[in-house]
């Protein structure tokens, strides 16, 4: 091999070495996501029920349900279900609750439901997100908007916001949390049928 061979293929491999590694390394979408049906805190009690855990950032599918749960005062309700998923363009979570009954009544409910949705497009996020109702009562008022962030004064301090919606895209990455119900009083939070997505796309 003369000299001319040998700087050739001095070259060829330092161009391999060089530009292999940014190929190997390209951005690919990341995903996150969680959904739980069930998030409460009173004094001495602490719940969290049909709780998928986070989505890894290689997206996959995660589904969690529980049949029912009963704390006297505090929160009945049965077949807790959530999921969360992300593969492709798309991150998305739900999470649903039948038979809703908090603090002996005073929030009640026949189907609760959370919908959350972030997708790419061109390399751009878009987040949106939706809660569901079937039969929604508040202080014994049926309530059938589900515009996002309505809040409701109850009597004993409770605050309800219904449909509690949190969103930021922001260029190539998005997140929203869609909370259908939020519960709040003095020592008391609750969370019915949460579901968080986001992505960051390639």
């Amino acid at each position: 091999m003369n000299v001319n061979q040998r700087s050739t293929v001095a070259i060829c491999l330092a161009a391999f070495l060089i530009f292999s590694p940014v190929t190997s390394f390209a951005q690919a979408t990341s995903f996150s996501g969680q959904a739980v049906a069930l998030r409460a805190t009173a004094v001495g009690i602490a719940l969290s029920l049909s709780d998928t855990g986070p989505l890894p950032a290689s997206g996959g599918n995660l589904k969690t349900s529980v049949a029912s749960v009963n704390v006297l005062g505090l929160v009945s309700a049965d077949v807790l279900s959530s999921a969360t998923s992300g593969s492709g363009a798309t991150s998305q979570s739900q999470s649903s609750v039948a038979n809703l009954n908090l603090l002996g009544g005073l929030v009640a409910a026949d189907l609760v439901k959370s919908n959350s949705n972030a997708t790419c497009s061109s390399g751009q996020a878009a987040v949106t997100g939706n809660s569901e109702f079937v039969g929604l009562v508040v202080a014994g008022q049926p309530v059938v908007t589900v515009n996002p962030n309505v809040a409701i004064t109850a009597p004993g301090g409770i605050s309800v916001i219904v449909n509690e919606q949190t969103s930021s895209p922001s260029g190539n990455s998005g997140a929203i949390t869609v909370n259908a119900l939020h519960v709040t009083g003095p020592s008391i939070d609750i969370v019915v049928a949460s579901a968080h997505s986001d992505i960051t796309c390639s």
